[in-house]
């Protein structure tokens, strides 16, 4: 589940990481009292106006702006709010803004020049251990850091049996190049910044960039933050936080139908049971030529209901030309869902416009391809993997 910057520091202040302050406003109006309020607060005299969507690189699509007064206050929010932000994590289209981020000018003159870097904790699935990966060249053009200049992108994995160390934190902001107030705060910023990783079970905390005020303050300045849905349970707090303007329409109904669904590209709908042989028919759907549209996963129980629901999902897309179910019927036999299939084709009648073909493997599937066979409806069976292939090669022809 993705957050919007707000609210992904929210959780670091929660945990005690500095940040960037700011309150958020829906309206222009809002807006500069959001701004009021700061600098009562803050002192601020200057404000950013930062665009809330669920993507990166807000700033080169203009959606993060600089007001030196209240009247650009109003002004840059009126201009952000209801834009379409482009951006080079977003599609062409571009993602609404329905709310801005209101924030204090953290850029102040002072003894020191400010510096940003870049620091995210995220899993190393090669390692099964979490790291922290940062580089003392923050800001916009972190990407092409990473593409010209690897050598300056540093990890440390951590040890989940003891957590981060006190010398791993040093570590980290000795390869800043920090001393003294500097140097403490960034020992401060990385252990916090670990924590709020782990306490709130999330996949990715993203800050870039992490500041170096004037002042050898250390803060977060933006913070991209994606928490592991399974782990919401044992977090009803941060479940409000979804934002399902910011997700594919599909998948939301998926999740709400309790089908395991993401969109793709493609122009073959899938239907399986279970995430590995969803992967696998993937993979087999781009061997026979096809492009994957989806991954659906509708679980153990394919009844008749569950079936049709699904079929609506991938019929949605309407780059979908034809759809593979790939079955295993292990706990759950082939006969029942060859039932449910034809039960859902029936009832669906002209709605299914696509030739779809169906594989059934395990308990009874001769007996559910006898069914599917006898039932008078244009689907096409298969048993092994090839057959299936062959025959999506077929109607994609």
């Amino acid at each position: 589940m993705n957050l919007h910057e707000y609210q992904g520091k929210e959780i670091l202040s929660s945990f005690g990481v500095a940040i960037q302050k700011g309150i958020v406003a829906k309206t222009p109006k809002e807006a500069v009292e959001a701004a009021k309020k700061l600098t009562e607060e803050t002192g601020t005299g200057w404000h950013v106006i930062k665009a809330q969507v669920h993507a990166g690189g807000r700033g080169k699509g203009g959606g993060v702006k600089l007001a030196k007064n209240l009247k650009e206050v109003e002004q840059l929010a009126d201009e952000i709010l209801g834009m379409h932000l482009v951006t080079p994590q977003t599609s062409k289209e571009g993602k609404e803004v329905h709310q801005v981020l209101v924030t204090e000018d953290v850029y102040y003159p002072g003894d020191n020049e400010p510096e940003e870097y870049y620091m995210s904790v995220l899993l190393n699935r090669a390692t099964g251990r979490n790291m922290i990966m940062y580089s003392p060249e923050g800001g916009m053009d972190i990407e092409s850091v990473a593409d010209k200049t690897p050598e300056k992108i540093f990890t440390e994995e951590i040890d989940p049996a003891t957590g981060i160390l006190p010398f791993q934190a040093r570590k980290i902001a000795f390869n800043f190049g920090l001393e003294g107030k500097a140097f403490k705060e960034m020992t401060k910023f990385v252990t916090s910044l670990y924590e709020a990783y782990d306490g709130s079970d999330s996949s990715l905390f993203e800050i870039n960039p992490v500041l170096k005020t004037s002042d050898d303050k250390i803060i977060a300045v933006d913070a991209k933050v994606t928490l592991d849905d399974s782990a919401l349970f044992r977090h009803k707090d941060y479940q409000s936080m979804r934002d399902t303007r910011e997700e594919d329409a599909t998948e939301v109904e998926a999740r709400e139908a309790g089908l395991s669904y993401v969109n793709l590209d493609g122009n073959v709908g899938c239907m399986v049971n279970g995430a590995g042989l969803a992967m696998a028919t993937m993979d087999l759907i781009k061997f026979a030529g096809g492009e994957p549209a989806n991954f659906l996963d509708v679980g153990g129980t394919a009844d008749a209901k569950r079936v049709e629901k699904a079929f609506k999902l991938i019929l949605k897309d309407d780059k979908v030309e034809a759809i593979l179910i790939n079955i295993f019927g292990g706990i759950v036999r082939c006969d029942r869902v060859a039932e449910g299939i034809i039960e859902a084709y029936k009832n669906m009648g002209d709605e299914i416009k696509v030739p779809i073909i169906v594989r059934l493997q395990g308990t009874n599937a001769e007996k559910a391809v006898e069914l599917i066979n006898d039932a008078g409806i244009n689907v096409k069976t298969a048993v092994q993997f090839k057959e299936a292939a062959d025959k999506v090669h077929e109607v994609l022809d």
